[in-house]
């Protein structure tokens, strides 16, 4: 059975720990904050190419789908609104996968380790919407 998890949360709440966890050898692994890491491996954010950073995001998982067919694909991003989702959802149908939606909590202290202000995370917070 081949998976696509979609791993949603507010910066700090854990969702790369918990993918990292949750990776191994055939597992693709991505997200939007990957695109802002330099061949040094320092994370240095851009505001202007968010939207680029999510189109890359995006192709990644497609490859992980596609030519790669890796059994468990993993993508972590905020996803505060259901329509953000939609794109994936689209490739897992393409491509058949079934997909889980996982809400990740800050129950542990977790620390925003991106710099997302304050008043980003609570405009986050108060957008984020839940489907039942």
């Amino acid at each position: 059975m081949k998976r696509l998890f979609l791993l949603r949360g507010l910066p700090g709440s854990g969702k790369s720990s918990l993918a990292k966890s949750l990776s191994d050898s055939v597992t693709g692994h991505v997200e939007a904050d990957m695109f802002f890491v330099n061949e040094k491996g320092e994370y240095i954010f851009d505001g202007s190419k968010l939207k680029e950073a999510h189109e890359w995001c995006r192709k990644k998982a497609e490859d992980f789908m596609g030519p790669y067919e890796f059994d468990t694909v993993i993508v972590s991003n905020t996803f505060t609104q259901e329509w953000e989702m939609k794109p994936y959802y689209e490739l897992a149908e393409k491509y058949g996968y079934l997909v889980y939606s996982l809400i990740v909590e800050n129950r542990h202290g977790g620390v925003n380790e991106h710099g997302v202000p304050e008043d980003k995370l609570e405009q986050m917070k108060n957008r984020f919407e839940v489907k039942l």
